[in-house]
């Protein structure tokens, strides 16, 4: 296929023309792969680039970039090594003579450990920057040893700060080094953050000084691009729908009974151990107390020896409601594992996303139900030839997961308005998590407020 940039394409290449090391901060489905690719194309020409390592999620390594490599007539020279598999497969993968070497980020640390200073990559693509957005990651203290030793670094996301300005400095400073946002994270909060919830020395929560949020963007103008695709596509709409289910009085009544006996006693618990009573409840635990609940409103919770105990069965009886009515194939999204074998026993039509294979056949029209977990069909994956209907079995806390699952169907190529629905149980913590993703307040403050003011009503 003939590569016809458009004009948001052509001044992403340029900005990347300018800056060895840079960062696009472009909205999903802007073609951030062509235009990285186009750039990659360019340096190959004039040998300034030989070997250059794309960095991605597990999915989007399997097939993302080679496939794009395939479409375009002026890409298609490039030979792709992807470096996947177990040890020996990626060590085999590593030793062809190729320009692209893809591999996922969870082996980036076993590439580093294997190729130590002998780094042989020109250019580094950090195909979705913001999954390094943690100092803690061994993936990211492994890739800050090695990636100043590349002369280009591309970094591609659409969702730089999913949880807030504080992310950005990982992701920088894998970019430039610490030129804009400082040398080190400890300078970082310093300057632009000051402590809010916490509980003596332990911070939960950084909140940027005033002012701070636009010092920060004008520091980041010198190596990033950001553009919305609201700003340069015309997508037909998005239309979000919330379905409504209430339990019987006898399902309440165990729900109600599982909250105060199994739920309500973490909680307490974890409020004793604070040294400030008001303060919020530790990042770890308020995860475990919010997947028990989200869980519960779902239908099914994990007991204590790991097996399942369900407890309704309102949101399959709603998702059996859409499959009748819609005429359309379904996209629907889990949380649980349990959530995917309940649906799966009550709908033996639906398909799981397992890889290459299942996408053709979903965007061939030949899949009535494909289920996704959001963290899997998250990046990358084009599914909008396939359906314009995504169901929201279990509600996610993370924003980027949710706006990233959503744009699967709501992205060029799609025909149709894209309605997304949500499946809600009444009086549960799924009507807290989604009104904080309606008002995109995605921090961790906003999910303990959220489970402190659910927790006060039972």
């Amino acid at each position: 296929m003939r590569y016809e940039p458009k004009r948001y394409q052509e001044l992403a290449l340029a900005f990347m023309q300018k800056h060895n090391r840079c960062a696009l901060f472009l909205d999903m489905g802007l073609g951030k792969t062509v235009v990285t690719l186009t750039r990659i194309v360019d340096l190959q020409i004039h040998h300034e680039v030989h070997k250059t390592l794309v960095i991605a999620p597990k999915r989007v390594a399997e097939d993302t970039w080679t496939r794009e490599v395939r479409k375009w007539d002026h890409t298609r020279y490039l030979r792709v090594s992807t470096v996947l598999g177990n040890a020996a497969e990626r060590t085999k993968a590593l030793k062809k003579d190729a320009d692209l070497y893809v591999i996922n980020r969870e082996n980036v640390t076993w590439l580093v450990d294997m190729l130590g200073a002998e780094w042989p990559f020109d250019m580094v693509v950090i195909d979705e920057l913001s999954s390094f957005k943690s100092t803690q990651a061994k993936r990211w203290r492994s890739l800050k040893k090695v990636i100043k030793l590349s002369e280009y670094v591309v970094g591609l996301t659409g969702t730089p700060a999913a949880n807030g300005y504080l992310d950005l400095w990982p992701e920088m400073y894998l970019i430039d080094g610490g030129e804009a946002l400082g040398k080190t994270i400890t300078a970082y909060k310093n300057l632009y953050f000051y402590p809010g919830a916490h509980s003596g020395n332990v911070v939960y929560e950084w909140k940027l000084r005033q002012g701070a949020q636009k010092h920060i963007d004008v520091k980041l103008r010198k190596s990033c691009l950001s553009m919305s695709k609201e700003d340069w596509l015309d997508l037909p709409p998005i239309i979000y729908n919330d379905i409504l289910v209430r339990m019987s009085p006898e399902e309440r009544n165990i729900y109600d009974t599982l909250q105060r006996e199994r739920v309500l006693p973490l909680y307490e618990q974890a409020l004793a151990e604070l040294e400030e009573s008001d303060s919020a409840i530790v990042g770890t635990t308020a995860a475990s107390l919010s997947g028990k609940l989200l869980q519960m409103a779902n239908g099914a919770v994990y007991d204590d020896r790991s097996g399942v105990f369900n407890l309704h069965d309102r949101k399959l009886d709603a998702l059996e409601e859409l499959v009748d009515s819609s005429g359309d194939p379904l996209l629907v999204f889990y949380s649980y594992r349990h959530d995917m074998d309940r649906i799966r026993e009550r709908f033996p039509q639906a398909t799981t996303l397992e890889g290459v294979e299942t996408i053709t056949r979903w965007n061939r029209g030949k899949l009535p139900i494909l289920l996704c977990h959001p963290a899997s069909a998250g990046h990358g994956l084009n599914l909008q030839d396939g359906g314009h209907i995504v169901v929201w079995f279990g509600i996610p806390w993370s924003l980027e997961l949710y706006q990233q699952a959503n744009a699967r169907l709501h992205r060029q190529g799609q025909e149709k308005s894209v309605i997304v629905h949500h499946i809600i149980c009444e009086n549960t913590l799924d009507e807290k998590v989604l009104t904080a993703l309606h008002s995109k307040d995605h921090t961790q403050r906003a999910l303990l407020d959220a489970l402190k003011m659910y927790m006060k009503g039972v």
